[in-house]
């Protein structure tokens, strides 16, 4: 049994529209010089991790270096 929903009146919607605020918000704050500071530090970290992780990854993938390429140790010379 399928139920049907009243209509609801929607003229407070239309009163919404035309409803204007006197109160207008407070400026946002500005940040201080330590807040810009702590935040350029932070960006700067990281950065230069993306930057470092890619200096110590693009060597380890380069295909010249196949498995036949590893370096042997002395002790193994000696067997």
């Amino acid at each position: 049994m399928l139920r049907r929903r009243e209509s609801v009146p929607f003229a407070f919607v239309a009163e919404a529209d035309r409803f204007r605020s006197n109160v207008t918000p407070p400026p946002p704050e500005r940040p201080s010089a330590s807040q810009i500071v702590g935040r350029m530090l932070i960006g700067l970290t990281v950065v230069a991790g993306l930057v470092g992780s890619l200096l110590f990854g693009v060597p380890a993938l380069d295909p010249a270096q196949g498995p036949g390429a590893t370096q042997k140790s002395e002790a193994a010379d000696g067997r």
